[in-house]
Protein backbone atom coordinates (compact mmCIF):
# COMPACT_ATOMS: atom_id res chain seq x y z
CA UNK A 1 0.00 0.00 0.00
CA UNK A 2 1.06 3.56 -0.51
CA UNK A 3 2.36 5.49 2.46
CA UNK A 4 -0.41 6.91 4.61
CA UNK A 5 -3.18 4.77 3.14
CA UNK A 6 -3.17 1.95 5.68
CA UNK A 7 -6.17 1.90 7.99
CA UNK A 8 -5.62 1.30 11.71
CA UNK A 9 -8.43 -0.82 13.10
CA UNK A 10 -9.32 -0.89 16.78
CA UNK A 11 -11.29 -3.48 18.72
CA UNK A 12 -14.36 -1.26 18.61
CA UNK A 13 -14.11 -1.06 14.82
CA UNK A 14 -13.91 -4.85 14.60
CA UNK A 15 -17.02 -5.06 16.78
CA UNK A 16 -18.85 -2.58 14.54
CA UNK A 17 -18.01 -4.64 11.46
CA UNK A 18 -19.09 -7.83 13.22
CA UNK A 19 -22.42 -6.23 14.19
CA UNK A 20 -22.87 -5.02 10.61
CA UNK A 21 -22.31 -8.51 9.24
CA UNK A 22 -24.69 -9.93 11.84
CA UNK A 23 -27.41 -7.45 10.88
CA UNK A 24 -27.07 -8.29 7.19
CA UNK A 25 -27.00 -12.03 7.96
CA UNK A 26 -30.17 -11.58 10.02
CA UNK A 27 -31.79 -9.91 7.02
CA UNK A 28 -30.86 -12.80 4.73
CA UNK A 29 -31.96 -15.42 7.26
CA UNK A 30 -35.21 -13.59 7.94
CA UNK A 31 -35.98 -13.41 4.25
CA UNK A 32 -35.93 -17.20 4.02
CA UNK A 33 -37.30 -18.06 7.47
CA UNK A 34 -40.45 -15.95 7.17
CA UNK A 35 -41.76 -17.46 3.94
CA UNK A 36 -45.37 -17.17 5.13
CA UNK A 37 -45.21 -13.37 4.90
CA UNK A 38 -45.72 -11.57 1.58
CA UNK A 39 -42.65 -11.22 -0.63
CA UNK A 40 -42.89 -7.43 -0.62
CA UNK A 41 -42.61 -7.27 3.17
CA UNK A 42 -39.70 -9.70 3.22
CA UNK A 43 -37.83 -7.73 0.55
CA UNK A 44 -38.46 -4.45 2.36
CA UNK A 45 -37.25 -5.94 5.65
CA UNK A 46 -34.16 -7.33 3.92
CA UNK A 47 -33.39 -3.95 2.33
CA UNK A 48 -33.94 -2.16 5.64
CA UNK A 49 -31.61 -4.51 7.52
CA UNK A 50 -29.01 -4.37 4.75
CA UNK A 51 -29.11 -0.58 4.87
CA UNK A 52 -28.76 -0.66 8.65
CA UNK A 53 -25.81 -3.04 8.35
CA UNK A 54 -24.10 -0.78 5.83
CA UNK A 55 -24.76 2.24 8.05
CA UNK A 56 -23.14 0.49 11.02
CA UNK A 57 -20.19 -0.62 8.87
CA UNK A 58 -19.65 2.95 7.65
CA UNK A 59 -19.21 4.07 11.27
CA UNK A 60 -15.93 2.12 11.54
CA UNK A 61 -12.56 3.45 10.47
CA UNK A 62 -12.40 1.04 7.55
CA UNK A 63 -15.95 1.96 6.54
CA UNK A 64 -15.09 5.67 6.53
CA UNK A 65 -12.01 4.91 4.41
CA UNK A 66 -14.15 2.96 1.92
CA UNK A 67 -16.73 5.77 1.82
CA UNK A 68 -13.98 8.32 1.19
CA UNK A 69 -12.54 6.14 -1.57
CA UNK A 70 -15.95 5.84 -3.26
CA UNK A 71 -16.50 9.60 -3.10
CA UNK A 72 -13.03 10.22 -4.55
CA UNK A 73 -13.73 7.68 -7.30
CA UNK A 74 -16.96 9.46 -8.20
CA UNK A 75 -15.05 12.74 -8.42
CA UNK A 76 -12.48 11.16 -10.75
CA UNK A 77 -15.19 9.64 -12.97
CA UNK A 78 -16.69 13.11 -13.38
CA UNK A 79 -13.30 14.36 -14.65
CA UNK A 80 -13.24 11.81 -17.49
CA UNK A 81 -13.87 13.20 -20.97
CA UNK A 82 -16.40 10.75 -22.37
CA UNK A 83 -16.63 10.22 -26.15
CA UNK A 84 -19.52 11.72 -28.05
CA UNK A 85 -22.31 9.56 -29.46
CA UNK A 86 -20.84 9.92 -32.97
CA UNK A 87 -17.39 8.77 -31.80
CA UNK A 88 -18.90 5.82 -29.94
CA UNK A 89 -20.93 4.66 -32.95
CA UNK A 90 -17.93 5.10 -35.24
CA UNK A 91 -15.64 3.09 -32.95
CA UNK A 92 -18.27 0.35 -32.56
CA UNK A 93 -18.61 0.03 -36.33
CA UNK A 94 -14.84 -0.23 -36.70
CA UNK A 95 -14.74 -3.00 -34.07
CA UNK A 96 -17.55 -4.89 -35.85
CA UNK A 97 -15.72 -4.53 -39.17
CA UNK A 98 -12.46 -5.87 -37.74
CA UNK A 99 -14.28 -8.79 -36.07
CA UNK A 100 -15.99 -9.73 -39.35
CA UNK A 101 -12.71 -9.42 -41.29
CA UNK A 102 -10.91 -11.63 -38.76
CA UNK A 103 -13.74 -14.19 -38.86
CA UNK A 104 -13.51 -14.41 -42.65
CA UNK A 105 -9.71 -14.66 -42.51
CA UNK A 106 -9.80 -17.44 -39.92
CA UNK A 107 -12.50 -19.26 -41.90
CA UNK A 108 -10.29 -19.16 -45.01
CA UNK A 109 -7.25 -20.35 -43.03
CA UNK A 110 -9.37 -23.19 -41.64
CA UNK A 111 -10.46 -24.20 -45.15
CA UNK A 112 -6.86 -24.21 -46.39
CA UNK A 113 -5.64 -26.24 -43.41
CA UNK A 114 -8.53 -28.68 -43.84
CA UNK A 115 -7.58 -29.26 -47.47
CA UNK A 116 -3.91 -29.74 -46.50
CA UNK A 117 -4.88 -32.31 -43.84
CA UNK A 118 -7.13 -34.11 -46.30
CA UNK A 119 -4.34 -34.26 -48.87
CA UNK A 120 -1.76 -35.49 -46.36
CA UNK A 121 -4.00 -38.16 -44.83
CA UNK A 122 -5.53 -39.27 -48.11
CA UNK A 123 -9.04 -38.46 -46.93
CA UNK A 124 -9.78 -36.21 -49.92
CA UNK A 125 -11.95 -37.29 -52.81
Amino acid sequence: MAAGTEVKQSGLDALKLLVAVAIIAAGVAGFYLFEEYPLVLRVLAFLLLTGAGIFVALQSTRGRAIREFLLDSRTEVRKVVWPSRHETVQTTLIVFGVVIAMAIFLWLVDLVLLEIVKAVTGQGG
